[in-house]
């Protein structure tokens, strides 16, 4: 193995780290942005209405012999 080849190895080597650091560094900020933005999403839905006046035993038992 020349010189020229252990030279080039070491390059392609550190290149690589380089583009998985970068790769990284652009999955992370993109994981931040989704994440406000879907806080953000959260933040604008109108709260959930009361419910209308229903007996209190409704919604409390569900039928599972039908």
């Amino acid at each position: 193995m020349d010189v020229g080849s252990i030279a080039q190895l070491s390059t392609t080597i550190a290149e690589t780290g380089t583009r998985q650091a970068v790769g990284l560094s652009v999955l992370k900020k993109a994981q931040e942005v989704q994440s406000s933005t879907a806080t953000a999403l959260l933040a604008a839905l109108p709260p959930v209405p009361a419910a209308p006046n229903l007996p209190a035993h409704l919604g409390n038992r569900i039928n599972t012999t039908a």
